[in-house]
């Protein structure tokens, strides 16, 4: 049973890894298609500034790396889809370094089923846990760029993020024997991904996708140290896919 549910959320990792780079293939062709229709250059000292503000919009998906202690334990992660929602203030290094810092909001509810048939009793009620998840995030990351061609150019940026969880529920006194499931509020993350940066008559459109996962260990222990649903879990940390559109 364990292996059958690895194997389908191999299956799910592969689609998000088809999905990620079908979506990039039509960013590219649809920047390199802009730029060869207009020859007419928009916004060209648009990156000479050393500052520069904007803001992003954007959905994500969402869902849990798990990893057990012990054998014959299985926690089965519902993905969720969310949004996220921040600003941008970038310093240009040069030509083809942008430092940028992206705070803003993400937001999403996952579904958590636990299977451990010999401790946790057979009902909804004390198998699966509803985990709301709203993070304010601090991500700070550097941007390489590539150098312009008409009014596109491709750039990869990577970093990491401090993110507090509003929705963590560290400090409730209730844990999964009364239906509460708890996670840290304090957490880092990294993150990598690609974009492209499209020039418009009056503004800069950058659509992005990247891959966030977590570094620390995210669950807060159940208070009883033989909790069947806490027990088992050696480590527990979001990873997910965010696609922003940024307009500068």
């Amino acid at each position: 049973m364990l292996m059958l549910n690895n194997i389908q959320k191999k299956g799910k990792n592969n689609k998000m890894i088809k999905s990620f780079l079908c979506i990039m293939g039509m960013l590219f062709i649809f920047g390199n298609t802009f730029a060869q229709k207009d020859r007419v250059e928009y916004l060209p000292n648009k990156d000479k500034k050393k500052i520069h503000y904007g803001y992003y919009l954007g959905i994500n998906k969402k869902s849990f790396k798990v990893s057990y202690e012990l054998p014959d334990s299985f926690v089965e992660v519902e993905d969720g889809y969310g949004f996220n929602i921040g600003l941008v203030l970038g310093y240009n290094i040069n030509d083809n370094l942008n430092l940028r810092f992206e705070p803003g909001l993400s937001s999403n509810t996952k579904t958590l089923t636990f299977s451990n048939p010999n401790f946790i009793p057979n009902t909804d009620a004390a198998r699966i846990r509803k985990v709301p998840g709203t993070y304010f995030r601090m991500p700070l990351l550097l941007q390489f760029r590539t150098n312009r061609l008409d009014n596109m150019r491709a750039f990869v940026i990577g970093g990491v993020s401090y993110d507090y969880n509003f929705s963590s529920q560290q400090n409730n006194t209730d844990d999964n024997s009364k239906g509460q499931f708890r996670m840290k509020t304090s957490n880092f993350m990294y993150e990598v991904g690609l974009g492209v940066d499209l020039y418009l008559p009056y503004f800069k459109f950058s659509p992005s996708i990247r891959g966030v996962f977590a570094i620390n260990n995210e669950i807060v222990p159940d208070d009883n140290p033989s909790s069947p649903w806490t027990l088992p879990i050696d480590y527990f940390g979001t990873r997910g896919v965010f696609i922003n559109f940024t307009f500068e």
